[in-house]
């Protein structure tokens, strides 16, 4: 009998890896046998490509059956290879000619009809396919327009199985037009115009949101209710500038791979947003499940914007699993199914109240809450994390003056316009640096750029001295002086901005 082979992807985090598809028929009594590392949801594609099969007017061979994945050794996991299994399988019984589809990559799930229907991560698998060397692939007509996004890549699209063993030469009639699966989407509304001189005020916190825009800095806002801190993180994202192609292939992987990518859309070209409640799990945020871990909300939003309302009502367990992503700009999750990397180079922005009632800032606070309840709401934002957070400032109450004042405030296109040319700057200064933006970029690096100015770090130095700031609170001060110098268009910090910078980041450390 005639081996049959086809190829298939099998994604470990948004690492794509090829894998052959190997199909025995024996001359024994009638099985089907599937090795190779599969888990539980890859094991039941015996039953429904059996019926896809038998649903496509094709003969399904009462022989042993056995489908091998290889490398054996790999965790493979989901129901897009049922499309590979069923055209190897097919080609080992000689019901389609073996040499069609050994060179082709398939990709998607059968209905038990023979229909295809779409499956996730068809864009970092149709990646990885290229990347092998094996340019053709073959994916569900659901999933198309998000596999052509791959530049590279010959795809065809398929509404089902018949479909393909047509292709393959099988002797079946042409198959009619069937119509094709549909991922179920809810009805998006259409997103809300959300411009900064909405903000009421707040001078000071929108200088800090212009300035973490511009640097990629992490902000952390403690206001009272109805101050406007979840107005001026939702505005943080239009400050942004565009993704690259790079990070617009990155972003879109992401999301393609936790099911929330609209292929109709084209590429993620804007940096994504993403709000989880305060009820949300560790899997939840940074990703996990069962068997091999899938991205959670802190990779969704890779190259945008993580924000955290109601900062102190997180779990403490989400909250310092946030560290790693913070300090490196990636997750590692493991479990026993595998380990999996996912990208999570994202904006942190936290809000907080005061204290449980929120009223005890401003000038005439009006707080009963006791200092065991103000430390204990605060307790769950742990030292080291406050310590990765760049900005922390104080979002004052809203003045009947400012009110008066209001439409005062500059638009979102003036203060992006900005942005774009501090982050022009940076770019110019951070070539040939594995770093893009002051967000990334190491103290050292930053005091060794200085040189020597004295003077400069005298503030900042006294600061660290008495015990103010940290080493690392030191160096991203110097990371917002240097953001302060881009938008003002000076090539190095001035002593002005330095203490800028330091008034900026130790808010609250006397108040906590």
């Amino acid at each position: 009998m005639t081996v049959g082979r086809t190829h298939a992807v099998s994604l470990v985090g948004l690492a794509g890896h090829l894998v052959e598809v190997e199909a025995y028929v024996a001359r024994s009594l009638p099985a089907f046998m599937l090795v190779g590392l599969p888990d539980a949801s890859l094991c039941e594609s015996r039953d429904r490509v059996r019926a896809a099969v038998a649903s496509s007017g094709l003969t399904w061979p009462q022989r042993r059956v056995t489908v091998n994945l290889s490398p054996a050794s790999l965790p493979k996991s989901g129901s897009g290879f049922d499309l590979a299994i069923a055209v190897a399988t097919l080609a080992a019984a000689g019901l389609v000619d073996p040499a069609a589809g050994a060179g082709v990559v398939h990709l998607g799930e059968l209905g038990l009809d023979g229909r295809l229907r779409p499956v996730r991560g068809v864009l970092p698998a149709v990646a990885a396919a290229v990347a092998a060397g094996y340019p053709r692939v073959v994916v569900p007509i659901g999933n198309l327009r998000e596999a052509e996004l791959v530049p590279g890549a010959s795809v065809i699209g398929a509404t089902s199985l018949a479909q393909v063993a047509f292709r393959y030469g099988a002797e079946i009639a042409e198959p009619d037009d069937v119509e094709p699966f549909t991922a179920a989407r809810p009805a998006q509304p259409p997103p809300a115009t959300r411009d900064l001189s909405d903000v009421i005020g707040q001078a000071t916190a929108r200088r800090a949101v212009e300035i973490a825009a511009a640097g990629a800095h992490h902000l952390f806002l403690v206001g009272p209710p109805g101050a406007g801190k979840t107005m001026l993180a939702n505005r943080l994202p239009g400050l942004l500038p565009d993704l690259t192609d790079a990070e617009s292939v990155e972003v879109t992987s992401v999301h393609s791979l936790a099911g929330t990518f609209d292929p109709a859309d084209g590429l993620v070209r804007r940096p994504p947003f993403e709000d989880p409640h305060h009820t949300a799990t560790a899997a939840a945020v940074v990703g996990g499940g069962s068997g091999i871990p899938r991205p959670g909300a802190a990779s969704r939003a890779h190259r945008g914007v993580l924000f955290m309302d109601e900062a102190p009502e997180f779990s403490g367990r989400v909250l310092q699993t946030l560290r790693q992503p913070l300090e490196h700009g990636e997750l590692v999750i493991q479990r026993a199914g595998g380990t999996a990397r996912y990208p999570a180079r994202f904006q942190l922005v936290m809000a907080a109240n005061p204290c449980p009632c929120g009223r005890s800032i401003g000038t005439t606070p009006d707080c009963h809450c006791t200092p065991m309840a103000r430390r204990r709401y605060f307790s769950r934002l742990s030292g080291p994390l406050l310590d990765r957070v760049d900005l922390q400032i104080d979002v004052l109450p809203v003045t009947r003056a400012e009110v008066a004042e209001r439409g005062a405030g500059e638009t979102t296109a003036v203060v992006a316009a900005r942005v774009r040319a501090a982050r022009a700057l940076q770019t110019s200064r951070l070539a040939g640096t594995p770093w893009r933006t002051n967000g990334e970029v190491p103290g050292r690096w930053l005091r060794d750029r200085l040189g020597a100015r004295p003077g400069l770090l005298t503030e900042l130095d006294g600061s660290l001295d008495r015990g103010i700031l940290t080493l690392r609170g030191a160096d991203r001060v110097l990371r917002i002086a240097w953001t302060v110098a881009d938008l003002a268009g000076r090539s190095a910090p001035d002593r002005e901005d330095v203490g800028t910078a330091l008034a900026l980041r130790t808010r609250g450390q006397s108040g906590q």
